[in-house]
């Protein structure tokens, strides 16, 4: 049975490096947005065709070994397909239904056995133990809870909704910007659905905040190390300090390319650099869950990272 850790919540939410940091202990492979591998990595129809070790995905010596044992002769066949089948089941307005066949051991849908299937790949080719995906899709959580042949621990994330409306409002290499009322609303629906998921398996769910993680990065991954079965010292110093190696992520903050020695802090700039009418709107559309997640009306600059002795 194959071990993944599934990252859910809203885009923006430093789960990237997150993902990137689990990846470098044994056994880990971080797959990134494994959702968009048919998409952009077979098909080529994003502009984040990238795997995380620089390589175009069909040349990775991961994803080369993965896509031939899942796809055989035909990838872009099968990516069709694939694609098709997760726009029809596997998309946050399906979170409920997905849900309901976990909860009541009803037959997977064939993109869930497609999902499986690609992750006993992964471990295949990669030998890992567990596989982090970092896919952030709700309806994917709700199904890899009762899925046949997954062992799934699901971990939501969190950050400030006028924080990740701020960091859409600028466009990235692959993808472009956002509005603080499109953020927002996509911010609510991410974050209600994962609830959801939450709800119907709580052993299996854990909430973490980006804040929380930015502040105390060694305390928090090792919270979350222990929520997905993982052994170990967090590969992170007291002072919030890492060193990246090579990874395989697909999709993703293009910070995922980045290796060697990285400080681990809250990117707080939006908080002096917001416009005002940006910041009402985002406060306006999540005020009943801005308490709930312990986010203050008027947010303030973050904390230094306190050094452990």
């Amino acid at each position: 049975m194959v071990r993944v850790l599934y990252v859910t919540g809203w885009c923006r939410s430093g789960t990237t490096l997150l993902g990137n940091l689990l990846g470098e202990l044994p056994g880990v492979v971080h797959a990134g947005e494994l959702r968009y591998l048919w998409t952009n990595g077979v098909l080529g129809r994003g502009t984040n065709t990238l795997c995380g070790c620089g390589r175009d995905v069909p040349a990775c010596p991961l994803w080369k070994g993965v896509i031939a044992r899942v796809a055989g002769g035909d990838p872009a066949w099968h990516a069709e397909r694939a694609v098709a089948r997760q726009q029809a089941a596997l998309r946050t307005r399906h979170t409920g239904r997905r849900l309901a066949e976990a909860r009541h051991v009803r037959a997977a849908h064939p993109a869930v056995r497609d999902l499986v299937r690609l992750y006993e790949a992964i471990a295949a080719e990669s030998g890992a133990e567990l596989i982090v995906d970092t896919g952030k899709f709700p309806a994917e959580a709700a199904a890899l809870c009762g899925a046949p042949g997954a062992d799934a621990r699901v971990l939501h994330v969190v950050r400030d909704p006028r924080a990740t409306a701020e960091s859409w409002r600028r466009a990235k290499e692959y993808i472009p910007a956002m509005g603080p009322v499109r953020s927002t609303a996509y911010w609510t629906g991410f974050n209600l659905a994962s609830e959801r998921v939450a709800r119907a398996f709580p052993d299996r769910c854990l909430r973490l905040r980006y804040e929380d993680f930015t502040a105390a990065p060694r305390a928090e991954l090792a919270r979350v190390m222990r929520h997905a079965g993982l052994a170990g010292d967090p590969p992170v110093d007291g002072g919030g300090t890492a060193v990246l190696g090579v990874n395989h992520t697909v999709t993703g903050n293009p910070d995922r390319l980045r290796r060697g020695p990285v400080r681990i802090r809250e990117d707080d700039a939006w908080v002096r650099a917001q416009p005002a009418p940006a910041r009402a709107a985002a406060t306006a559309l999540a005020l009943p869950l801005l308490a709930r997640y312990r986010y203050p009306l008027r947010p303030a600059p973050a904390a230094p990272i306190p050094v452990e002795t």
